[in-house]
């Protein structure tokens, strides 16, 4: 059985969100930061524990807000999917504490819009460039007690530069979107 799951990688400029989805699909790694204009769709395949699972990654530019509703997505190109997906993927720089502002701001915004009573969406939250730990703004057991505990988010930091458990990133997603689906289906049957 395949299954199919759409992924929207969102945060600040400059955190590597590209740098995460290229390393993940083609194990590369550019020095050069070009800036993400327009919303960019892979559609890798992977196997997990023996089964194939489709993934559509959808890699957003930065947005100002997450849209509230299905026409705010629509009429916005940068936006266009991403309400339907099955899990975020919530990217910061452990250099910059704005970019952290930034990902608390749209997980919130996530939370906020939410239809009641659909399934919760699962949210991993990533510290990128971790190769530049001595410039870290936020302890990381600061970020990871906040995100896991508070947030009942996933949290794991990762090194695009050096693909530095990029594996484990994606491999914990398909973890998240699987039990999300899973604890769905549950919930439909009772």
């Amino acid at each position: 059985m395949v299954s199919t799951y759409r992924v929207a990688v969102l945060g600040a400029r400059g955190v590597g969100k590209s740098a995460i989805v290229r390393q993940f699909l083609y194990n590369e790694f550019s020095e050069a930061c070009v800036p993400t204009t327009a919303r960019r769709l892979y559609l890798p395949a992977v196997v997990m524990n023996g089964h194939v699972h489709d993934l559509q990654i959808l890699d957003f530019p930065p947005i100002s807000t997450f849209p509230v509703n299905t026409l705010q997505e629509w009429a916005d190109a940068c936006c266009r999917g991403l309400r339907s997906v099955h899990a975020y993927i919530l990217v910061y720089d452990i250099c910059c504490f704005d970019s952290f502002e930034y990902v608390k701001t749209i997980r919130q915004q996530i939370l906020e819009t939410r239809v009641i009573g659909t399934s919760e969406t699962p949210i991993i939250i990533v510290g990128n460039k971790r190769d530049l730990q001595r410039g870290r703004v936020i302890p990381r057991w600061n970020v990871s007690h906040l995100v896991r505990k508070t947030w009942k988010c996933g949290y794991v930091e990762c090194s695009a530069k050096y693909n530095w458990h990029i594996l484990l990133l994606f491999s914990e997603l398909l973890k998240s979107v699987g039990c999300a689906r899973c604890k769905h289906i549950l919930a439909a049957s009772l």
